[in-house]
């Protein structure tokens, strides 16, 4: 599938960004032109099942694999750098070999969804479709007004078939045995996704981290100076 993409900037450096679940391009409106000023033409996509990028059949459509063949049939190749943000993390990560970044940064990457009883649970996602201006406000409180907006726009647009596409996932070892390219991984304050063990086992595998102190989950929306001060020697 050919995805929906918007571009800011024309430099001669290209920058691919790739979103989390239930986004889309514009959780990027502060990135894109930052990495643009930066003299990076920066691609932004809109994953299979987001945004203005086509739909999927039914929840078997929505994989990593299938994210994945996506960013390669849609993005170029040997782009200067890459980020991916949670989902767009796990996605560019199986992408990572196709694409051939120079250089790729994976936000609070989602590389292992939890099974068992308190673990991934699709529904949580969905109720997401429910949630008004102020319950998300409540959950991001140092999120713009802009960016409040954006979120119930975007979710509106989200195919939560997606959510329910990752089930069979939960549980599974996700986790990249080492970084093709050289890879900063930037994380929340606590993350969610990579605790401390995990962070000390991608270190060992050569990856190298930054935390972004006092940060959510959406590094780059609760603390975008912070997010791209981590970026710096990176981009």
């Amino acid at each position: 599938m050919r995805l929906h993409t918007t571009t800011w900037g024309s430099g001669d450096r290209v920058a691919l960004l790739i979103h989390g679940i239930m986004a889309d391009h514009r959780t990027w409106r502060r990135v894109g032109p930052a990495l643009a000023e930066r003299g990076y033409r920066v691609i932004a996509v809109d994953l299979r099942g987001h945004g203005a990028s086509g739909r999927a059949e039914g929840p078997a459509g929505y994989t990593p694999r299938d994210y994945a063949d996506d960013l390669v049939e849609t993005l170029p190749s040997g782009a200067e750098l890459a980020v991916g943000h949670s989902l767009g993390g796990l996605t560019l990560a199986a992408a990572v070999e196709r694409l051939a970044p120079r250089r790729v940064v994976y936000s609070d990457p989602a590389w292992h969804l939890p099974a068992g009883e308190n673990g991934y649970r699709p529904e949580f996602f969905s109720r997401a479709k429910l949630l008004t201006r102020e319950h998300i406000r409540s959950f991001n409180p140092r999120w713009a007004e802009d960016d409040l907006d954006i979120e119930i726009e975007t979710v509106r647009l989200w195919d939560e078939r997606t959510a329910h596409g990752l089930v069979e996932f939960a549980g599974r070892d996700m986790w990249p045995v080492a970084p093709l390219v050289p890879s900063l991984i930037t994380l929340a304050d606590p993350s969610m996704l990579v605790s401390p063990e995990d962070a000390r086992m991608l270190e060992k595998r050569g990856f190298t981290l930054r935390t972004v102190v006092g940060a959510g989950h959406t590094i780059h929306r609760d603390d975008f100076d912070g997010f791209m001060t981590a970026l710096e020697g990176w981009i």
